[in-house]
């Protein structure tokens, strides 16, 4: 793309979450309709990046946001960036990413691990593409001054996460977080998605991230028995190969400290809902 080597993007990175999935399709209303949500851009990209490993509505979510970006021409773009084939297979004898799971060490100090996959595997992925792909660039090229600090990287953090907002470690991009500057909450996010587009959502993560709650675990168990195969499958590297680390503390996936095969039914009555017309409605965590 030659042509848009000095243009100035606005790029969305999309979990298809409830929140960066009522962003893009903002940005599909604004196409369509004229300008509704003014600080919401009609993006130059809407990228969403597959780590193999996201509960199946996310999908079905990402489908919906494909479709909606094709009708009213909005580029939309698929990494896959495997997250869990990598972990799988490195975790214990190389290097991999670090996630946030929960500790417990010999003396029963209980703590968290650092969280640098969201960067690693979508944050940079995503600059990556815009610099090779949209930009143009090659290997190695010198940053030219016309893009130093010259395109936005919009993130769908909702208002209650507004204490996560971070600036961009890349001197290419400025990090925006439009639906912060909107207040918008992730029910409100929801509630456009259902009422607007007529999309049911819910919150996208992959299905070993350890913020999700453990009635998580239990509904993938009950409705999607092949996710939670593969959830359990990466649960057991998880304990099998932890000695071969230098981490000295075991490793688990759930809030609870128990491997996943081990939660009881009590134990994953947490399901965290918001309010919809009078209804308690699972955000998907």
């Amino acid at each position: 793309m030659d042509s848009d080597r000095t243009k100035q993007l606005k790029i969305l990175c999309c979990g298809a979450g409830m929140q960066s999935t009522a962003l893009a399709l903002m940005s599909c209303e604004n196409a369509k309709n004229g300008i509704q949500y003014p600080l919401v851009p009609i993006y130059d990209a809407i990228i969403f990046c597959d780590l193999c490993s996201e509960a199946p509505w996310v999908y079905r979510q990402v489908a919906f946001i494909a479709d909606a970006c094709k009708e009213c021409g909005i580029s939309f773009y698929v990494l896959t960036t495997d997250l869990y084939g990598v972990f799988m297979k490195n975790f214990g004898n190389g290097h991999v990413t670090s996630i946030p799971f929960w500790s417990i060490g010999a003396d029963g100090k209980k703590a968290k691990m650092r969280r640098h996959c969201t960067i690693d595997f979508k944050i940079i992925k995503i600059q990556q593409f815009v610099r090779y792909e949209l930009l143009g660039y090659r290997w190695r090229e010198k940053l030219r001054e016309a893009d130093r600090g010259a395109h936005e990287m919009h993130i769908g953090f909702s208002f209650e996460e507004k204490q996560r907002i971070f600036d961009s470690y890349h001197p290419m991009f400025v990090n925006r977080f439009p639906l912060v500057e909107m207040g918008l909450t992730r029910a409100d996010n929801y509630r456009y998605c259902l009422d607007v587009w007529g999309l049911d959502t819910k919150a996208s993560a992959c299905i070993f991230c350890p913020f999700h709650r453990n009635y998580f675990f239990w509904h993938l168990k009950r409705h999607h028995p092949k996710r939670f195969q593969d959830l359990v499958a990466f649960d057991q590297t998880l304990e099998r190969e932890q000695p071969n680390t230098m981490i000295r503390s075991k490793l688990f996936i759930s809030r609870s400290r128990k491997r996943i095969r081990n939660l009881t039914d009590t134990e994953c009555n947490d399901a965290e809902t918001f309010d919809y017309r009078g209804k308690p409605i699972w955000n998907g965590f």
